[in-house]
């Protein structure tokens, strides 16, 4: 039975834009279109510069995760969305809103809660970027209204976007498709840019950049370590060894065998991977982080002169202005920032360990509050085994024997998997990966998923009976 909090949300949730679920079956071609449709309209509005504003090309972490723009119509990208899943999952899992998963009807009023609340966080959102500057002091009444119109109307059609692919229209979803979309787009201006820094000037890609060093004879071991943020031979090899180790982890399981209680020939295995809650903890985590960036941001840009709330803004986060744009220089927002480099760490040790603590920490809290909100604890897991006609070999066709076995993997695993995702996103970002380390990690666990919805499209589409025997 769903809580009145979410019971309250039912007025409002009936005047929401809604994408309806498809009533015919999509073809997997469709699918595919459908997709890309989504990811070119994503791609297009990232190159739309809002109004009386210029695209700018500032790189910051919470930028990869929120694939958003700086000074496009994806300027808030997918931010206002992460963050109300964030609110309601964290409100959920703590008991302040009793929802219940497993029921239609509480699935449904927690989607159309989550809905509001992202069309919420985007008004907010945009508000506080007017109202804080965010934009410079020279944005005028006028202006402001055509950006705040803008980036709701642009709010709005992300939401929609996601919202059709998840409803199956498309192929997975599209904050996974953005996300991956913009981590890809980072990868190969890192690795491709031809765009002049430094002094002496050479390209900011790394691979233009070794073929410059090469033909004027300079050594290459200068290009190993790179100040600020330019890409490093160091983190191209991070890059990669990060990519090889994700693709590895997730082939890392225990399997424990399962059969059907009705079918006797039928025998398979439950697979319960080291990654076992994805990496969703580690796009909490830094949204968390993001978020704290930026309020800590908009505070100070209003109230840092202010005798009574001074101070207290200064705890949150303390900003300077350099090279095109604010960077933390004090307050938590210094030390939930990723750093620009292995150059940077080297420069600000005791940032950085900090840095990663606080992320590993939060990812592995973020992995237990999932397991509880998104059905994977070993009851749900058992009772939706039940449910389905399958039993453990050896064991009586109940609940409780099915859920004492999955007690013994799935807790361990949760909170190891959690610190194993933190634990690579801090190294990758500490040595400068490329696309940062939550973005590494995010884009192998998305082609992963993409990898396994489309061959499982395929498998149907080929042989129909097997959907129906899923019950799908």
């Amino acid at each position: 039975m769903a809580s009145r909090f979410l019971r309250a949300f039912q007025p409002i949730i009936q005047f929401i834009p809604e994408i309806k679920a498809p009533e015919r079956r999509v073809s997997f071609n469709e699918k595919l279109l459908w997709t890309a449709f989504a990811l070119i309209v994503y791609l297009v509005m990232s190159e739309i510069p809002l109004y009386g504003l210029a695209k700018s090309e500032e790189v910051l972490f919470y930028r990869v995760i929120f694939a958003s723009s700086r000074g496009t119509l994806m300027e808030l990208g997918i931010g206002p969305i992460v963050t109300a899943g964030l609110i309601l999952q964290l409100l959920a899992a703590s008991g302040f809103i009793s929802v219940d998963f497993s029921d239609p009807e509480d699935r449904s009023l927690f989607s159309g809660a989550n809905k509001v609340f992202a069309i919420i966080m985007t008004i907010v959102q945009a508000s506080a970027y007017l109202i804080g500057g965010f934009f410079g002091s020279g944005v005028g009444t006028i202006q402001a209204i055509i950006i705040f119109v803008q980036l709701i109307f642009a709010g709005l059609i992300v939401m929609l976007l996601d919202e059709m692919i998840q409803k199956g229209w498309g192929i997975g979803s599209g904050i996974s498709l953005f996300i991956l979309a913009g981590v890809a787009q980072r990868i190969m201006v890192d690795c491709f840019s031809m765009v002049k820094v430094g002094s002496p000037a050479e390209s900011r890609g790394i691979f233009p950049a070794i073929v410059e060093a090469l033909v004027s004879g300079r050594p290459i071991s200068d290009l190993f370590i790179r100040t600020a943020d330019n890409p490093s031979i160091l983190g191209l090899i991070l890059t990669v060894a990060i990519f090889l180790f994700c693709i590895y982890a997730q082939g890392v399981r225990v399997e424990i065998p399962i059969s059907h209680s009705r079918f006797r020939g039928f025998r398979g295995r439950y697979p319960i991977s080291l990654l076992y809650v994805s990496n969703l903890p580690v796009i909490f985590a830094s949204a968390l982080f993001g978020n704290i960036y930026i309020i800590g941001q908009i505070l100070w840009n209003n109230y840092r002169n202010s005798p009574e709330l001074g101070p207290w803004i200064r705890l949150i986060g303390e900003f300077e202005y350099a090279e095109g744009g604010y960077r933390p220089i004090g307050g938590l927002a210094y030390y939930v920032s990723s750093p620009r480099g292995f150059a940077d760490v080297l420069d600000n040790p005791l940032r950085y360990i900090v840095y990663s603590v606080m992320l590993i920490l939060f990812c592995v809290i973020f992995s237990w509050v999932w397991l509880q909100v998104g059905g994977l604890d070993p009851r749900t897991v058992a009772k939706q085994l039940v449910d389905a006609g399958m039993q453990v070999p050896g064991f009586r066709r109940s609940e409780k024997p099915i859920e004492e076995i999955l007690k013994r993997y799935i807790p361990v695993v949760t909170l190891l998997g959690g610190f194993i995702v933190g634990l690579l996103a801090a190294v990758a970002d500490l040595f400068g990966a490329f696309g940062t380390g939550t973005g590494i990690l995010l884009s192998v666990g998305i082609i992963y998923q993409y990898y396994q919805q489309i061959m499982s499209e395929r498998i149907e589409e080929i042989y129909p009976g097997i959907k129906r025997f899923l019950g799908r």
